[in-house]
């Protein structure tokens, strides 16, 4: 590591095994992963707070290569393990070593990626017969009825309302199988 680990002591005495014990945990993340140029680890004795009144709390704050950062802080209030400092150290760099090696898949690119469902608007309707049209962004129309609009949303469809749509092909040619009514702004 180019610089040595910050450790803070907020509410307590500074104690020698406790920056001995979070010096082993940096030098186990630093021989996993190696590329930490700087740590700071905050130590907080309990406070006197109603809820989280007897538990220690551990921030960590990992500076990696090109400005990237891994925060691990605010730990679960409602962990009474917590109460037991070695117990907490742990957890908090367990965590951290967690997150760096979710920061060191995506790096590399092993993150799996889900494909998203398309999207398209409502061209035609015909409510009487119960079925509608789909105007795809690449401009093709798509048939659906109205069974496939989940959550019985059909009667709440218009032209122009944008919609997620699983895509089969039918009899006739492209239909849709499921039809999702997309809320404000294109969220679910």
């Amino acid at each position: 590591m180019e610089t040595p680990v910050h450790l803070d002591f907020q509410g307590m005495d500074a104690n020698d095994t406790i920056r001995d014990s979070v010096r082993k945990h940096v030098h186990v993340i630093e021989e996993r992963f190696g590329r930490i140029t700087a740590s700071r680890v905050v130590v907080k004795a309990p406070g006197g707070h109603h809820r989280n009144g007897g538990l220690y709390e551990i921030n960590i704050r990992l500076s990696l290569p090109q400005g990237r950062e891994v925060d691990i802080g605010r730990t679960a209030t409602a962990d009474e393990r917590h109460a037991d400092l070695a117990f907490a150290l742990n957890d908090a760099f367990k965590r951290a070593r967690r997150r760096l090696q979710d920061h060191a898949r995506r790096m590399q690119g092993h993150v799996k990626a889900h494909d998203t469902e398309p999207t398209a608007t409502v061209a035609r309707l015909d409510g009487t017969a119960g079925f509608g049209f789909l105007q795809t962004g690449d401009g093709r129309e798509i048939y659906f009825h109205r069974n496939s609009v989940l959550n019985n949303a059909f009667s709440h469809l218009t032209p122009g309302t944008r919609v997620a749509f699983a895509e089969e092909l039918g009899e006739k040619g492209p239909q849709a199988s499921t039809v999702k009514l997309l809320g404000k702004h294109g969220l679910r």
